[in-house]
């Protein structure tokens, strides 16, 4: 479905239901460079569990309109801005990667609008390697090579996924290599720029799930950790076998977990 936001129009997945006004809202936030369809399975099940939920393109990814957001506060005002134009006074949110430091961004800048909060492999500070940052702004093919090389799990590299026959570097590697261009390259560039996740940490008090992956290389265990200890209140759920992307690594485990903390259908 198209929203207006900011005089600009944004898609958003629904997960094959429409919105309802009398289901609690989930906004689904991607991380640098992708776009709603990292999150095509979990949308579709939580929709069909008891949720309204929008799986967003931010500004200039997927097929959102508009010019790529270069901080994550302005990301965080942006989100704020979204779930004002559903005409839901609040939401959960769930953010993977750069999506789940402008989710927590958001708590702390517009509590009034968020729930819940889950966040899928991130940490207090998104550190990006220079090599990285570099090759997205040039635009090269090494960028999707190496986020997938770092972005997937060992597990996932070498076959298990629960879908037969799914080659999941090949899929990650296309998915990855749509965003390259300016709005990877701005992503990346937030993300090395962020310094507010200490202070957004101490302000939250929605209550927040966070996830680990167990063969994440993006984000060591140890940063997920110290993340969960900031946040107050705040729970840690480890997927195992998995790395970064758990959601298309680990579509199951992830819904369940996201399931049972959001209070959905069983």
């Amino acid at each position: 479905m198209d929203l207006i936001v900011d005089g600009r129009r944004v898609f958003a997945g629904t997960g094959g239901r429409p919105l309802e006004q009398d289901r609690p809202l989930i906004v689904l936030l991607h991380g640098a460079g992708m776009d709603h369809t990292v999150w095509v399975l979990q949308a579709r099940f939580l929709a069909h569990h008891g949720f309204s939920v929008l799986a967003v393109d931010m500004p200039a990814h997927g097929r959102s309109e508009g010019e790529p957001l270069t901080t994550i506060d302005a990301m965080a005002d942006w989100v704020a801005q979204a779930i004002a134009a559903t005409g839901f006074p609040r939401t959960s949110l769930v953010g993977h990667s750069m999506g789940a430091a402008v989710a927590l961004s958001t708590a702390a800048r517009a509590p009034e609008r968020v729930e819940k909060l889950a966040l899928l492999g991130a940490s207090l500070a998104m550190p990006v390697h220079p090599v990285l940052l570099e090759s997205s702004k040039a635009g090269t093919q090494l960028t999707p090579e190496l986020m997938t090389f770092w972005g997937l799990g060992r597990t996932s590299q070498v076959g298990g996924h629960p879908t037969p026959g799914l080659w999941l570097t090949g899929a990650a590697r296309r998915l990855i290599q749509k965003g390259v261009g300016p709005s990877l390259a701005a992503d990346l560039q937030a993300c090395a720029d962020w310094k507010g996740g200490p202070d957004a940490a101490a302000r939250t008090r929605a209550p927040t799930l966070v996830f680990a992956g167990s063969e994440d290389r993006m984000v060591q265990a140890s940063k997920t950790r110290e993340m969960a200890k900031a946040i107050q209140g705040a729970d840690i759920v480890t997927i195992p076998a998995s790395g970064h992307m758990m959601m298309l690594e680990a579509p199951d485990a992830t819904v369940d977990a996201l399931n049972r903390f959001l209070g959905g259908k069983q």
